[in-house]
């Protein structure tokens, strides 16, 4: 029996070679996608701050199940967080794959992205430093979520950032975070040509341009955040651990 396949393009491949490799890439392509509209979620709600200390409140409480206990659940937060480490660790694990380990294949990539000045390989570079240091910073900030679930809130998330000078860590990881995943999620665009056209050069600049509109959008948005906290924790200083209070008349 032949062990040839008639591909794409009318030439016969090996059909007996394994498929784990592109199972792999797919697995890695979903956990990303994950990932990334998850990042982008999270920092829409912690940007509720913006709008007030009892919005926020309300949210956090929500996180914890108000909808359907009478009262908080923060161990609803932390499951959250697990469950989101894990898919961090998995895509961590499936993207190294692809890092150039040896001397050889870094020079080469190196050259071919400064050298030829292609700019989505040096995207994949900006990603692939990025996701390193995220490894690090990112599981911070999850352990702190895991391990003190019920430390989230107007004052507590404020006093974290100011007091306990956990300010310069999110400076460090809003940056990575979102340079990582409006690229990643612009890569998965075009490797699986999510709204594509019929002129691929033409979907490739639409889509690096919503790109770099979401890179700046919620740059803005997450400093901004960021800066609220650590205005709002410098306020509460002199009352470290004290716990915020609903606005009397606000339910």
């Amino acid at each position: 029996m032949d062990s040839k396949i008639e591909g794409y393009l009318g030439i016969k491949t090996d059909g007996t070679k394994s498929r784990v490799p592109a199972l792999l890439d797919k697995c890695q392509s979903i956990t990303g996608f994950i990932l990334g509209v998850f990042i982008i979620g999270h920092m829409l709600f912690t940007s509720s701050i913006l709008f007030g200390k009892d919005i926020m409140y309300k949210e956090t409480k929500f996180f914890e199940g108000s909808l359907f206990f009478s009262e908080p659940k923060p161990f609803l937060v932390s499951i959250m967080g697990i469950i989101i480490l894990l898919l961090f660790i998995i895509h961590a694990a499936l993207a190294m794959r692809k890092f150039p380990y040896k001397w050889r294949e870094y020079n080469m990539l190196k050259t071919h992205s400064l050298h030829m000045s292609h700019m989505d390989t040096i995207l994949w570079l900006v990603q692939a430093i990025s996701g390193f240091l995220m490894f690090f910073l990112g599981s911070m900030h999850l352990w702190i979520v895991i391990s003190m679930p019920d430390k989230i809130g107007p004052y507590a998330s404020s006093d974290r950032i100011y007091s306990d000078g956990m300010f310069w860590l999110y400076l460090a990881l809003i940056a990575l975070v979102v340079l990582h995943a409006m690229i990643g999620l612009y890569r998965l665009t075009m490797k699986w040509g999510f709204g594509a056209l019929r002129n691929p050069r033409q979907d490739r600049k639409r889509n690096k341009k919503i790109m770099w509109i979401a890179i700046i959008f919620f740059s803005i948005l997450a400093y901004s955040s960021l800066t609220k906290y650590w205005l709002i924790g410098k306020e509460h200083k002199d009352n470290y651990s004290q716990r915020y209070m609903l606005s009397k008349g606000v339910k």
